[in-house]
């Protein structure tokens, strides 16, 4: 697939009419600090499309991103996010459940970002399954590949496998963009 155009569209806290528009919807999710942001605008090819901050747990509703005039690109808050008080973290929660399972549509994709180098949480686990149990398409992609050493990548990799079995995972680094198309294609598909 290739990426000819992206604008930001709108950015949303509730129910909204871009929901229904008919536009496919590929869902970026994971926890804060994963990268979300960051790998969404290697996938642009654009710098600062999607705002990256400094600090984790920046995105605050749910933004779409209409890309080649045909497809949304949403990002969703991050979650797990120490800093925040409490009851934001839990509205921020409830916000990214409430736009995963109530907004079902078959044709719509969900790209998890997990930190390769960290491993998956238990609240990643928690929303893989929770994906999985309403069958929707899930893309798992482990970011921030140029961190590890190569020493110890094959122990990394063998983490991942042990927590995900047989499911694929999509290795993959924002910074030199490995990984890059075959997400893309992955999307597309």
């Amino acid at each position: 697939m290739e990426i000819k155009s992206s604008e930001f569209t709108k950015g949303i806290i509730g129910t909204d009419s871009i929901m229904t528009d008919g536009k496919r919807q590929i869902s970026f999710i994971g926890r804060s600090n994963v990268g979300k942001s960051s790998v969404i605008n290697s996938l642009l090819n654009r710098k600062n499309l999607v705002r990256e901050g400094s600090m984790p747990g920046r995105t605050k509703q749910i933004d779409f991103f209409l890309i080649n005039k045909e497809f949304y690109f949403v990002d969703l808050p991050g979650y797990g996010y120490a800093q925040l008080i409490a009851s934001q973290r839990q509205k921020l929660h409830k916000m990214m459940l409430w736009y995963l399972f109530e907004n079902i549509n078959l044709e719509n994709k969900v790209v998890l970002i997990i930190d390769a180098e960290i491993g998956p949480k238990e609240s990643d686990i928690e929303l893989i399954n929770m994906i999985q149990q309403y069958g929707l398409n899930l893309i798992i992609v482990a970011n921030k590949i140029d961190k590890i050493k190569q020493s110890d990548m094959a122990v990394k990799m063998n983490k991942l496998k042990e927590v995900f079995g047989d499911t694929k995972i999509l290795l993959f680094s924002a910074k030199t963009k490995k990984g890059r198309e075959e997400l893309l294609h992955e999307i597309a598909a």
